[in-house]
């Protein structure tokens, strides 16, 4: 039996038992779940049989082929003894007639063929944790139903508010009067309105955070919110993934498979990296969306959908669209709104409020809540351009928290590349050079190249934007960057 040693924290985490009796395959699986989630393996039913009687199990992993019980007769009784326990099998056989007969028996969510795709199973057990809270809810209800309506209205309006404010823009942690703000303050004008946005922006900086915000901002809040990672997936099973199939529509689709877009029906679908879909499946997809309805794989029969569709890419899509690489009919179908999420790099004002949330999570994550920055901790942070955004970030505080003696993090905690990145946060960012030398007026004029730079990059080179800002009237910024020479893009 190995039941990790985790500190009491992750029991908040949803857990997930694997029971595998290979333990590269166990390996394997555990890395790519256990970030999200409480994981514990077992190499055989006998284990997996005791670790869920110890502990409350939400999804359960299971190798089909193991020494004793098979993994549908495990199942079996795991429906029996803990029928809320969401089940899914694994397996490297797609002929296996014991898997076919047991879908039903067993009451298997999902069957999973070998070779798995880490994001894709990712997918799968979010899915299953969330169709587990629907299930524990929809008792709920059903027990607030018999005591009463008014119990149930007030039930639902609480409940509604608490994700509001554990979702909201709140949640995107930023500076005030900040680019991240004027961004947010108009995600939250449009999330009223029933369009279609796409949020442009580099990887690790939000854009679901954004889209989660504005969905639950909108007369949709109370409807499902759906994700799905399109660079994740092949054509064929993006389509099965958003769209459903039919039993027997393909090798392996041994049951009916309701797609994403029927989950959400009412609600939001946040299609993420929408850039990387092929041209084939941009023009599937642009039909449900005028259409509004769809065709789940293998089926003769449309069924009709209401769902706002949330998309967001870190390519330039216009570029795409004048490359071929992306229909252009199908990008003016979901940029109704877009909005911009700008890198940290460019908005270094947000590193010190994103980076003590962070603290706090990942410290009440490892077991250490408590943790606190010393001084010298943010000046080094906000030295350092962050490629890689708040999820480099949110890597780096971890690994700082780890790495802490005491219950006080400090800079030689972090990195070598975030400890030498402090060479002049500015000048580094907006291209120019801080000197050395030279007299107060020379290095007060290079300060003010750094600072034109920054505020150009951040207003994307609004000018009438940008002067505002500055206090400058558009003719005083369109001197002062011609004397910089930063005319030019």
């Amino acid at each position: 039996m190995n039941a990790p040693d985790r500190p009491s924290q992750a029991s908040l985490m949803p857990t997930v038992l694997i029971v595998d009796d290979e333990v590269r395959s166990q390996d394997a699986l555990r890395r790519t779940l256990d970030e999200d989630f409480r994981v514990l393996t077992a190499g055989d039913a006998d284990e997996g049989r005791r670790l869920m009687i110890a502990n409350p199990v939400a999804v359960i992993l299971c190798d089909q082929r193991m020494p004793g019980l098979t993994g549908v007769e495990f199942l079996k009784e795991v429906r029996e003894r803990w029928p809320e326990t969401v089940r899914i099998i694994i397996s490297g056989y797609t002929d296996s007639e014991d898997i076919i007969e047991g879908l039903n028996s067993a009451g298997i969510y999902q069957y999973i063929l070998k070779p798995w795709v880490p994001d894709a199973l990712l997918s799968t057990v979010h899915a299953a944790v969330q169709t587990l809270d629907m299930q524990r809810g929809l008792h709920h209800l059903d027990l607030e139903l018999r005591a009463g309506l008014p119990a149930l209205r007030q039930r639902k309006s609480d409940g509604l508010a608490r994700v509001r404010s554990a979702f909201g823009f709140e949640r995107l942690e930023r500076a005030s009067g900040g680019a991240l703000d004027a961004v947010c303050n108009t995600a939250a004008r449009v999330a009223r309105y029933d369009l279609p946005v796409l949020v442009l922006g580099e990887s690790g900086t939000g854009k679901e955070l954004l889209a989660r915000a504005i969905h639950y901002a909108s007369l949709r809040a109370t409807a499902p919110f759906v994700v799905e990672n399109c660079a994740a997936l092949t054509d064929s099973l993006l389509e099965s993934e958003l769209f459903g199939h039919k039993r027997g529509a393909f090798t392996g689709a041994y049951e009916d498979h309701i797609g994403l877009f029927q989950r959400a029906d009412g609600g939001t679908v946040f299609l993420d990296e929408i850039g990387e879909t092929t041209p084939a499946f941009q023009v599937k997809l642009l039909r449900v969306l005028q259409e509004r309805e769809l065709r789940p794989v293998g089926s003769t029969r449309s069924i009709p959908v209401d769902v706002r569709v949330i998309a967001a890419t870190h390519r330039n899509l216009e570029e795409e669209v004048r490359s071929g690489r992306f229909r252009e009919d199908l990008y003016y179908r979901i940029a109704g709104v877009t909005l911009f999420m700008p890198p940290l790099r460019e908005r270094p004002g947000d590193i010190a409020p994103i980076a003590l949330r962070l603290l706090g999570d990942v410290s009440a994550e490892l077991g250490r809540p408590g943790v606190s920055f010393t001084g010298d901790v943010l000046p080094s942070l906000m030295n350092y351009p962050w490629p890689g955004n708040t999820r480099e970030l949110r890597n780096e505080i971890a690994r700082a928290v780890a790495l802490a003696d005491g219950d006080h993090v400090g800079a030689q905690d972090f990195s070598q590349k975030v400890l030498h990145g402090h060479t002049g946060l500015a000048a580094n960012r907006a291209g120019v050079a801080m000197p050395q030398s030279g007299t107060l007026a020379q290095r007060l004029q290079a300060i003010e190249a750094v600072v034109l730079r920054e505020v150009m990059l951040r207003t994307r080179w609004n000018k009438t934007q940008a002067a505002k800002e500055l206090g400058l009237s558009r003719v005083g910024l369109r001197a002062k960057l011609l004397r910089f020479g930063l005319e030019e893009k």
